[in-house]
C-alpha cells in the first residue's frame, strides 16, 4: 500500500475526488505549490538583493563588504539554510509530522524577514538565523508532501514535480522584481519588508488548503516513543542554548570571526552528507533493496552539487557582475541590476510547463532521470562558459556588456534547473528508504548546502582572478561532470529501479 493510500485509509489524506482536480494532478499540488510561490518570493526576493546589500557602502545603507567577501558571506548563509534541512527532515519524521514542520518553518521564515526589515546590522543577523531555521523545516518537507500525493509508479509524478517547480519559479520571478525595485529606490530594508509580507501570504494560503494534503496527520509518521520524544526535545533545547552561549562567548573574545564562521560552515557541509549517507547505509530500518538504490543516489547527489554550485552564483557573482559590468537598460528602459535574477525565474516558469507536457506525452518513453540530470549539469556549465565571451579582451574592468549576455546565460541555467531539480526531487522521493522519507529529501538539500559551502570558498577568488578565467574554469568543470554522469547512465538505469 502506498503512503497516499495509507493516509486516505487513516482519514488523514485528501478526499479521493482530489486526485485529478488540478489540471489532471492532485489538488494538494495546488496548495503546496501556492505555499512555495510565496516562500520563493520571499527567499529569492531577499537573496537577489542580499549580496548587493552586503557590498553596498554604509553611507547608502549597506554593510560595506568587498565583492568577494559579500559573495562568500551570502553563500555561507545559503550553506546554513540547507544544513538545517537535515534537522528539519528528522523533526518531521520523528516529532512534528510533515504538516506541522512546514507550518512552523513558515512562521520562522516570516519572523526572520520581519527582523531583517529593521534597519540595524544586528537584526540582519537575527533575521538570517531565523530564516535559516525556518527554511530547514519547510523546504525538505514540502517536497516530501508533494511526493506523498502520488503512488511510486504514477506516470504523472515527474510532470507533477515540474508543475510544482514552475510554481516555485513564479515566486522566483516576482520576488526580485518587487524587492529589487524597493531596494534600489527606497532602501534595502524596504525590500526585506516585501519579502516578509510575501511569506505571510504563503502561510495563510497553506493553512487554508490543508484538507487537500496527504500526510497532515497530527503525529509524525515514524514518531519516537513518548519518553524518547521528551528526552529528544530536552536535548535539542539544551543543545541550542549551549551553541548560542558558546558562539556569543567566542564572538565576544574575538575568536569567532566572520571568516572563520564561513570556513566552519564549509567544513560541516562536507562532513554532514558523508555522515548522513553512512547512517542510512548502516541503519537496520533500511532494507537491502533500499540500500541498493542509495548507491546510484550518490551520483545524483554529486551531480546536484556541481549544478547548484553554478546555479547559486546567479544570486552572488552574477549579481555582482551585473551591477558593475552589465548594462541595466533594455530598449531604453532602466532597471535595477537585481532584476536580472527575475530572468532566471521567468525562463523556468515558461519552460517548466513545456517540459512537463513533453514528459506526459512521452510517458515511459521519456529519458531516464539520470540523463535529464546529466543534461541539466551540462547546461549549467555552458551558462558560465558563455560569460567568457563578453568578459574577454577588455583592458579595464569598467566595460559594460549587453544585457542579453546575462539573459542568455540565465536561459541556459533555467532550462538546466528545470531538468535537474525536478528529476532529482522526484527521484529522491522514489529512492528514499521508507524510514528516512523526509530525511532523504533533506539529503538532497544537503547537496545544495555542499554547493554553497564550496561556493563560499571559491567566490573569494572573484576579486583576485580575471573574470574570463573565473567563469571559464568553473563552467568547464561543470560540463565535464555532466558528461561523466552521461557515461555512467547504463549503470544508473540498472540500479535505480523503480525510477525511470
Amino acid at each position: 500500500m502506498s503512503r497516499t493510500e495509507t493516509d486516505v485509509a487513516s482519514g488523514s489524506g485528501p478526499p479521493p475526488e482530489d486526485d485529478h482536480a488540478f489540471f489532471g494532478q492532485p489538488k494538494g499540488l495546488l496548495a503546496l505549490s501556492g505555499l512555495e510561490v510565496w516562500e520563493r518570493f520571499s527567499f529569492l526576493g531577499m537573496q537577489a538583493i542580499l549580496v548587493l546589500y552586503f557590498a553596498d557602502t554604509s553611507a547608502h545603507g549597506g554593510m560595506g563588504m568587498s565583492a568577494g567577501t559579500a559573495a562568500s558571506v551570502s553563500a555561507a548563509y545559503g550553506t546554513l539554510v540547507y544544513l538545517v534541512s537535515v534537522a528539519g527532515g528528522w523533526l518531521a519524521d520523528r516529532i512534528l509530522g510533515s504538516y506541522r514542520a512546514v507550518l512552523w518553518g513558515g512562521i520562522l521564515i516570516a519572523c526572520g524577514h520581519y527582523a531583517m526589515a529593521v534597519p540595524t546590522q544586528g537584526m540582519t543577523w537575527v533575521g538570517l538565523g531565523l530564516i535559516s531555521a525556518g527554511t530547514g523545516l519547510l523546504k525538505p518537507n514540502v517536497a516530501t508532501m508533494v511526493g506523498k500525493l502520488y503512488r511510486t509508479d504514477d506516470d504523472r509524478r515527474d510532470a507533477g514535480f515540474v508543475l510544482y517547480y514552475m510554481a516555485i519559479n513564479i515566486g522566483a520571478f516576482a520576488g526580485p522584481l518587487i524587492t529589487g525595485w524597493l531596494g534600489d529606490h527606497k532602501g534595502w530594508h524596504w525590500g526585506f519588508s516585501a519579502a516578509a509580507i510575501g511569506m505571510t501570504f504563503g502561510l495563510i494560503q497553506y493553512v487554508a488548503g490543508r484538507r487537500h494534503l496527504a500526510g497532515r496527520r497530527h503525529t509524525a509518521e515514524f514518531a519516537l516513543a513518548p519518553d524518547a520524544m521528551r528526552r529528544a526535545i530536552r536535548l535539542i533545547l539544551a543543545g541550542l542554548v549551549a551553541v548560542a552561549v558558546v558562539a556569543a562567548a567566542l564572538a565576544a573574545a574575538g575568536r569567532l570571526t566572520m571568516g572563520r564562521f564561513v570556513d566552519l560552515l564549509t567544513l560541516i557541509s562536507v562532513i554532514a552528507p558523508v555522515v548522513h549517507f553512512a547512517v542510512m547505509f548502516a541503519s537496520p530500518r533500511v532494507t537491502p533493496e533500499e540500500r541498493g538504490r542509495l548507491r546510484p543516489y550518490i551520483v545524483l547527489f554529486l551531480a546536484s552539487t556541481v549544478f547548484n554550485f553554478i546555479l547559486f552564483q546567479a544570486y552572488s557573482t552574477m549579481m555582482l557582475l551585473a551591477s558593475t559590468n552589465a548594462e541595466t537598460a533594455v530598449l531604453g528602459f532602466d532597471f535595477p541590476a537585481s532584476w536580472y535574477a527575475s530572468a532566471l525565474g521567468a525562463f523556468e516558469v515558461a519552460l517548466a510547463p513545456v517540459v512537463a507536457a513533453l514528459w506526459v506525452r512521452m510517458g515511459h518513453r521519456q529519458p531516464h532521470a539520470s540523463n535529464k540530470i546529466a543534461i541539466g549539469v551540462v547546461l549549467g556549465g555552458l551558462s558560465f562558459l558563455l560569460m567568457v565571451l563578453p568578459t574577454s579582451g577588455h583592458s579595464s574592468d569598467d566595460h559594460l556588456m549587453s544585457a542579453w549576455w546575462i539573459v542568455g546565460s540565465y536561459l541556459l541555467l533555467g532550462l538546466g534547473d528545470v531538468l535537474l531539480e525536478t528529476s532529482g526531487m522526484s527521484a529522491t522521493t522514489k529512492l528514499a528508504p521508507a524510514a528516512f522519507a523526509s530525511q532523504t529529501m533533506s539529503l538532497w538539500f544537503l547537496s545544495l548546502a555542499l554547493a554553497n559551502g564550496i561556493q563560499a570558498q571559491t567566490v573569494k577568488l572573484y576579486d583576485d582572478v580575471s573574470k574570463p578565467a573565473y567563469f571559464g574554469v568553473n563552467g568547464a568543470i561543470a560540463v565535464a561532470a555532466g558528461l561523466a554522469v552521461t557515461a555512467a547512465a547504463p549503470w544508473l538505469r540498472r540500479t535505480m529501479h523503480p525510477v525511470h
